[in-house]
């Protein structure tokens, strides 16, 4: 099988090749073909729990708003940097 890919993608590949994140570029394409595989093949019914858990959650009014979460990580974050 032959494939052509734009230039910008066989420079990544190389890339990471050379980095020694794969052994070959054949290996990487095939990595990238198993995990989109993957991916698609997967039914998501492991987040079922998680789903159930935060649907679970906003029944019980246990919300914070986007602004909220993302003051409180902020703050989490200064906090980390002391």
């Amino acid at each position: 099988m032959n494939v052509t890919l734009p230039l910008e993608q066989q420079k990544w590949l190389e890339a990471e090749v050379a980095a020694g994140r794969f052994r070959s570029i054949d290996e990487a394409v095939a990595t990238a073909v198993a995990d989109l595989m993957a991916i698609h093949d997967d039914d998501l019914s492991w987040a079922k729990p998680y789903v159930d858990e935060a649907r679970a959650s906003v029944a019980r009014g246990d919300v914070i708003s986007g602004e909220e979460y993302f003051k409180r990580l902020d703050a989490k974050v200064e906090t980390s940097r002391s």
